[in-house]
């Protein structure tokens, strides 16, 4: 957490004729879910996601035949005046890759599978000569990568995804933050060796507390090391509707205001286009903090304390997560305190909660340092955090709301939350538990942990996702990962408690956590069969 904002400084990194980085604005992007041989489909749907401000487009590549399509694909957008830079997108093939550079002005790799082979979630272990080895092999496969990156003048990222780690890493350091950032930067010393500075890094994950831990800790090695590589933000396989909404801005909200990330895609299980939009309110609004009132600092506390539970709320006896007001509570009593974050804090002489607020507009960070101010002076009461905003529509006040209290109770502030705005009740409840529920600080529905599907996905990710819900919407407490194909899927559903995983034409598996449990069963009967997992085994069912 940031009291006060300002931007990271990065270095600059050219896609076509689109800089990331630097001093350049956030860049907006999105992923076509076409097949990448469809190029006439491909070509019109990029230049759908161009029209709805998306400056960079990525297509998936499976293997050589696709990335050489690029180039089709690319020609259909020039000729058609869509200069909309093209990144290819590649998993377990190092020759498409290479194949990719020729055609696409920039290329994503992942480190967990360019040259590890993929992941088989088996406990592997490696002497420190073995590790050195493989990772001399890792060297020997990369360093011609960037050789030709270099005679075509392309960029690349490095993608790391939390469920695509290798088993070489997982080794090493385990399913951890720290391993997620080691898979990078074994990728940027070599390319810092090689002189190569046209990296973007990007570090995801489906759980948004993982991911903003994760990207925080990057950007503190790469520090360390000198770094200053441009980050791409997203949190993966986020869902849809409100749950994708919420989710995005929690994480690349938090993110932002804490200056870090110089290009973001908002993943949403819906058409690639709608994604954009999303992208550029959550972007403005925390723009809008630039140049905010600034905001006093405590002198001796560093920002981010553990949420105390020590102290509970008079009534509330018991609880162990953030209230939310208009749920828990409907009305405040007389005997809460107020504050405003611009105050100096007062001291009071009981443990009556105080309600915080501020008209600051930088809310997240105001609003921690009034708190660590309070503390500092030996504050103990409780502290809700109040948020008020003037917008009617619900996907305005989704993306502000969750970007401002989740980048609080991510850091530990807040035993509750209060949402004022000119919009239903009942709506503002629902955003106040989704809030909650993605900082992983009150489960009260079921989880889905669903990617936004792209030219791999085997089924209409975005029909199931809506069949799924409908037919698990009564199981409380849940994580279910619905997944388009066996890239991620494994690795990122393994934070769920099911996954429904496309594993062909028409074909799906289903898993209990890492476990595979039926394989390629007939789509038209996927979901019964997950209904009766789920029902048979889950002791949440009982």
């Amino acid at each position: 957490m940031k009291y006060n904002y300002t931007r990271r400084k990065s270095s600059e990194t050219k896609i076509g004729g689109i800089g990331i980085g630097g001093t350049n604005p956030v860049r907006l992007q999105s992923m076509t879910n076409t097949s990448t041989m469809d190029t006439e489909g491909s070509v019109a749907q990029a230049m759908r996601i161009a029209a709805a401000g998306g400056e960079i487009v990525r297509l998936t590549t499976q293997g050589e035949r696709e990335a050489a399509n690029m180039a089709e694909i690319r020609k259909g957008l020039d000729e058609k005046g869509c200069n909309v830079p093209l990144v290819a997108d590649v998993h377990f093939n190092p020759s498409a890759a290479f194949k990719a550079l020729e055609t696409c002005e920039k290329v994503r790799i992942n480190p967990g599978n360019f040259v590890d082979p993929a992941r088989t979630f088996k406990k592997l272990e490696f002497t420190d000569d073995e590790y050195s080895q493989e990772l001399e092999r890792l060297e020997q496969t990369f360093v011609p990568f960037l050789e030709k990156c270099k005679k075509y003048g392309r960029a690349i990222r490095l993608g790391v995804n939390h469920g695509s780690l290798s088993d070489r890493i997982m080794s090493r350091y385990g399913d951890t933050p720290e391993g997620m950032v080691e898979s990078a930067l074994e990728y940027l010393r070599i390319c810092r060796k090689e002189g190569f500075n046209d990296v973007v890094i990007s570090i995801k994950s489906s759980n948004v507390g993982v991911m903003v831990e994760t990207v925080e800790l990057l950007a503190g090695k790469m520090e360390e090391e000198n770094m200053h590589f441009p980050l791409h933000l997203g949190v993966t396989e986020a869902g849809d509707g409100e749950d994708g909404r919420i989710k995005s801005a929690v994480g690349i909200g938090t993110l932002l205001g804490e200056g870090l990330g110089d290009t973001i895609r908002v993943s949403l299980t819906e058409d690639p286009e709608k994604e954009i939009p999303v992208a550029k309110k959550l972007r403005d609004y925390i723009l809008s903090r630039e140049n905010h009132k600034p905001i006093e600092e405590p002198k001796t506390l560093s920002p981010g304390r553990d949420r105390d539970k020590s102290v509970g709320i008079k009534g509330m006896e018991g609880i162990n997560y953030p209230i939310v007001v208009g749920i828990d509570i409907d009305k405040i009593p007389n005997d809460w305190h107020t504050a405003d974050a611009d105050s100096v804090p007062e001291i009071y002489n009981d443990l009556n909660p105080v309600v915080v607020s501020t008209t600051n507009a930088n809310i997240p960070g105001s609003i921690a340092a009034w708190i660590d101010r309070f503390r500092e002076k030996g504050g103990k009461n409780p502290v809700i955090l109040k948020v008020s905003y003037t917008d009617s529509e619900l996907e305005d006040l989704q993306i502000k709301a969750s970007a401002d209290l989740g980048a609080l109770l991510l850091k530990g502030y807040g035993s509750g939350i209060w949402i004022e705005a000119p919009i239903d009740r009942e709506a503002i409840n629902s955003l106040s538990l989704g809030i909650l529920q993605a900082a992983r600080l009150r489960i009260s529905k079921t989880e889905y942990i669903a990617c936004p599907s792209c030219g791999r996905t085997l089924f209409d990710l975005q029909k199931t996702l809506k069949e799924v819900k409908e037919a698990t919407k009564e199981m409380k407490g849940l994580k279910i990962g619905v997944m388009g194909c066996i890239v991620n899927g494994p690795g990122e559903m393994a934070d769920a408690d099911y996954g429904y995983v496309g594993a062909g034409p028409g074909k799906v598996s289903l898993y209990k956590g890492k476990e595979l449990i039926k394989r390629n069963i007939p789509s038209e009967q996927a979901i019964d069969e997950l209904l009766t997992l789920i029902k048979s085994t889950s002791p949440k069912m009982d």
